[in-house]
């Protein structure tokens, strides 16, 4: 897994543009050898990385959430534009239609009374109850309870009527709240098989989930493969496709192998060093949209090294993201400093991007009285600017940005020290002693998709450090925390972008963290691949007239 590809989950809206043709044949690769025929009715998608487990409760692994988008239970799930859609739920609620009430206090569901779950046990109430005291139970290792932890009272007037009360006004709470496209969001779990468990966290189930969508897992060989069959106790449109097959390929000389081959149809985020060898197979096409999406350098701003906001500033300045793009990204990606995607409503366009300054980052740090010594690196009252950035292994991406990177920051008297971390281990959970989660870092480079409701006060806010919540970098201004509160707090649109505005102003004054670029995503697809529109938020949410 790269750094391109390596993602802790969050939502992302996009447009969706996709050109799809050809028949269905035998064809050849670039070098004239032949390539595999269609499976038909049978998609075969590269993964690049295995999971840790199958139940996206436990878990903000993004690749987890392709099978869970196909087979798992959601209140809501989402459509060709990114909009939260009715699917367990019959209708989004909103304050016309008396689902929120209350100035937004009072959250009511009324669910499908002919869904079942993958092992035939009927959907009720009762199941969405027990899934979402399950992720308030402290000993349930969830990323984190921003929202859940506003519920005060769930009432269930009938087996098909869910009534969320809260504490207080949190605005994202429908678009986060058993959603496929939310950020890091769980699903729903069934509380007939999971009720007895001893400890969720560790049980069977999350090997071999039941779920409610269209397709249901059938297997799952770790370090191989995840397979997926239609589920015929689906009570929605029948899928086109028999089986989903996501293979698990670590090497992406691999994958590109295998997509010349015909023995993958479909390599969702295809990392942009391999953009012109792709479009040079026949019969391949690559769809390339924008993303919310983002890859970014965090700082952990409760080290030593990192601590003086003068100091990251001065990093910021002195780091060449535009050559980081055209050198490493291949020119795909847009430059930005702020972590909105433009074409989300809340982006402060008047931030624009800061291009590269040597001499303004050496001039920030010796008025603040950081020194260089003999060895050419600054120091102040005995603490020397040797950075510990942590980055994943087995990436010749991430290799050549922390080279690029150890140059820049050599220019303004900065040391780096890499340490590589396999993609499970630096993305772990709190509990499991996860780098990112711990806090073991200076520096880190990862990617993010951000909530599309635009709250990212599970990222920013003063209470939101792990385990309590994702805030890596453990950065607290009171100014943006405010801002963040104000923003969950009303359905306001213009005042939520007001506070979004002062969000933005305090990272770009503080900086946190460092947009590297926004993202833009490529799908490799056999030109066989009918009908699949991938949304930016859950790009396999819309599947069931997808057919090959």
């Amino acid at each position: 897994m790269t750094y391109d590809s390596m993602f802790k989950r969050g939502a992302a809206l996009a447009v969706a543009l996709l050109v799809l043709g050809g028949c269905t044949h035998a064809g050849s690769d670039a070098t004239g050898a032949a390539r595999s025929a269609v499976h038909p009715h049978e998609l075969r998608v590269a993964m690049q990385g295995d999971v840790d487990t199958l139940n996206p409760m436990l878990t903000t692994d993004l690749h987890t959430f392709w099978p869970a988008q196909l087979a798992m239970a959601w209140l809501l799930r989402s459509d060709g534009r990114n909009r939260e859609i009715p699917e367990l739920a019959t209708a989004v609620p909103t304050p016309e239609n008396g689902g929120v009430r209350d100035g937004g206090k009072t959250i009511t569901y009324h669910l499908r009374r002919d869904a079942k779950w993958s092992d035939g046990a009927p959907f009720t109430a009762d199941d969405v109850v027990f899934s979402t005291n399950l992720i308030n139970d402290p000993k349930t290792n969830v990323a984190g309870r921003a929202g859940w932890d506003k519920i005060v009272k769930i009432d269930e007037p009938d087996r098909y009527t869910v009534v969320f009360h809260l504490k207080s006004v949190y605005s994202p709470f429908i678009a986060q709240t058993f959603t496929s496209g939310g950020g890091a969001n769980p699903s729903l779990v069934p509380k007939h098989v999971l009720v007895h468990s001893k400890n969720v966290n560790t049980d069977p189930y999350n090997a071999l989930p039941v779920g409610i969508g269209p397709f249901k897992i059938a297997s799952w060989e770790r370090a191989d493969r995840i397979e997926l069959v239609r589920d015929p106790l689906y009570f929605g449109k029948r899928p086109k496709l028999d089986r989903i097959v996501f293979k698990i390929v670590p090497n992406r000389d691999t994958i590109l192998a295998e997509v010349q081959t015909g023995d993958i149809d479909l390599w969702p985020y295809a990392a942009p060093a391999y953009y012109a060898r792709l479009k040079a197979i026949p019969g391949i096409t690559v769809v390339r949209q924008p993303s919310i999406g983002y890859n970014h350098m965090d700082f952990n701003v409760s080290r030593p090294a990192v601590s003086d906001p003068v100091v990251r500033r001065a990093l910021f300045l002195a780091w060449d993201r535009r050559v980081q793009r055209e050198k490493v990204g291949h020119g795909i990606g847009l430059l930005q400093d702020s972590p909105f995607s433009p074409m989300s409503p809340y982006v402060d366009k008047r931030l624009g991007f800061t291009e590269r300054s040597v001499a303004a980052a050496n001039a920030l740090l010796d008025r603040a009285g950081w020194a260089r010594g003999a060895d050419g690196i600054r120091a102040k009252h005995g603490l020397r600017l040797d950075i510990d950035l942590a980055s994943n292994v087995g990436s010749p991406d991430t290799d050549t940005r922390v080279e690029l990177l150890r140059q820049d920051w050599k220019a303004i008297g900065v040391a780096l020290t890499r340490h590589n971390y396999a993609p499970a281990q630096l993305l772990g959970t709190f509990s499991q002693g996860g780098i990112i989660a711990t806090g073991k870092f200076d520096v880190v480079l990862y990617g993010s998709f951000p909530p599309l409701a635009g709250d990212y006060s599970t990222t920013f806010a003063c209470d939101q450090f792990n385990p309590a919540g994702a805030n890596d970098t453990r950065w607290c201004d009171h100014r943006a925390d405010a801002a963040m509160t104000d923003f969950i707090g009303t359905y306001d649109e213009a005042r939520k972008r007001r506070d979004d505005d002062v969000l933005q102003e305090e990272i770009q004054r503080e900086t946190p963290t460092i947009v590297q670029v926004i993202l833009e995503d490529l799908f490799a697809e056999r030109s066989e691949l009918k009908n699949y529109h991938p949304n930016a938020v859950s790009i396999f949410d819309n599947m069931t007239d997808v057919d090959i």
